[in-house]
C-alpha cells in the first residue's frame, strides 16, 4: 500500500472536523460520507474504505483497530492500494485518527 498525500490530508481533515463538532461517526455533518468527500475533492477510486479511532496514543488505536474484525479487514485489504492516515490532538480520547483507503 502507498501513502497518498491528498488522503492524508482528507484524513487530517476528518480528525479536525471530528474534533470541533464533537461527534464520532463515518457520516460528517460537514463533509458527508468519506466517499462523498473523496468524490468532492477530486480523488478517483474503483473501492474505498475509511477506519476512525479515538485513543490517547498510536499503539492504543492501532491495538483497537487491529482487534476490530471490520477495522482488520479494512487494513488487510488487497484491494486498496492507497492509504492516507490523519492523527491529531484533542478530542475526548485525546486524540483523534482517521485512516482513509483506496484502491485504483
Amino acid at each position: 500500500m502507498q501513502v497518498d498525500m491528498e488522503l492524508v490530508k482528507l484524513a487530517r481533515l476528518k480528525c479536525h472536523d471530528m474534533i470541533e463538532l464533537n461527534y464520532f461517526a463515518h457520516q460528517s455533518p460537514t463533509y458527508g460520507s468519506p466517499f462523498d468527500m473523496m468524490r468532492n475533492t477530486g480523488i478517483k477510486y474503483r473501492t474505498a474504505g475509511e477506519n476512525l479511532a479515538g485513543a490517547p496514543t498510536v499503539e492504543r488505536a492501532h491495538t483497537a483497530l487491529m482487534n476490530s474484525p471490520g477495522h482488520r479487514a479494512n487494513i488487510l485489504n488487497a484491494s486498496f492500494t492507497h492509504i492516507g492516515i490523519g492523527a491529531v490532538k484533542g478530542g475526548p480520547y485525546g486524540m483523534m485518527f482517521t485512516q482513509m483507503f483506496i484502491g485504483r
